[in-house]
């Protein structure tokens, strides 16, 4: 007997298995429609920010599996969840490239209906930062139960697990600077320099935020070894 392949098996409402499992539905209905419009453009802003959201929530799950393998004295299975959490910031980063299609007169339409919105208080953001800090408390706390230092590790052998992590780690700081590097530059093109954003902040501010660091040890032993070379 021929098995029937043609309707669905999953539960859920759906027409076929990809929309059930997928949750298309529900997914395409998250954004504002023609009716609720300021401008049509307000569909490729907000399609481009959830998104984001997505992308940094698998981030941000990649990190915590990463420090959960810390824990348990498995760097090389960290690094690899790294390395992907590192690859969803550089493909967070590229699709911005969509809003540079946003011209500053249809912004300024659409803007009104952010409210006070702002990307500070994007949650996939503040959960990415969470699990950073979180993996960078594990990956201290494995160099000190091993008795290493940063200095030694980075004056050691560069084919260790606990070196192709930290650099690793270096990599997932440098997407992070790159993002918002596209992210500043992206918003000044639309709304220009020395204005407000939604929040009252100045839009120079996000220029500030890219010098600032996840891992701010990683790169200090950097300048350690630079400073003490040939002493």
């Amino acid at each position: 007997m021929m098995t029937d392949l043609s309707g669905p098996v999953l539960p859920g409402e759906g027409v076929n298995d990809y929309v059930r499992y997928m949750r298309t539905d529900e997914l395409l209905a998250l954004q504002r429609t023609a009716e609720q419009w300021v401008h049509p453009d307000e569909l490729l802003f907000q399609i481009a920010h959830q998104s984001t959201e997505l992308w940094l929530k698998l981030a941000t799950a990649q990190l915590d599996r990463a420090a959960a393998h810390v824990a348990d004295g498995q760097p090389g299975h960290a690094e690899l969840l790294v390395h992907r959490a590192a690859t969803a910031l550089r493909l967070v980063t590229e699709q911005l490239d969509i809003l540079r299609h946003l011209t500053p007169a249809d912004f300024a339409r659409i803007r009104p209906a952010l409210g006070n919105g702002s990307g500070a208080e994007s949650p996939g953001w503040q959960g990415l930062r969470r699990a950073a800090r979180r993996l960078g408390r594990a990956f201290d706390g494995r160099l000190a139960a091993e008795g290493t230092d940063l200095g030694a590790l980075y004056r050691g052998d560069p084919t260790t697990a606990a070196y192709r992590l930290a650099e690793a780690l270096i990599e997932l700081d440098e997407r992070i600077a790159l993002w918002r590097t596209e992210h500043y530059k992206i918003a000044t093109r639309i709304i220009g320099h020395a204005v407000l954003g939604t929040q009252g902040t100045p839009v120079d501010t996000l220029a500030r935020l890219i010098a600032q660091k996840l891992f701010p040890r990683l790169w200090q032993v950097r300048t350690e070894i630079t400073r003490g070379y040939g002493s």
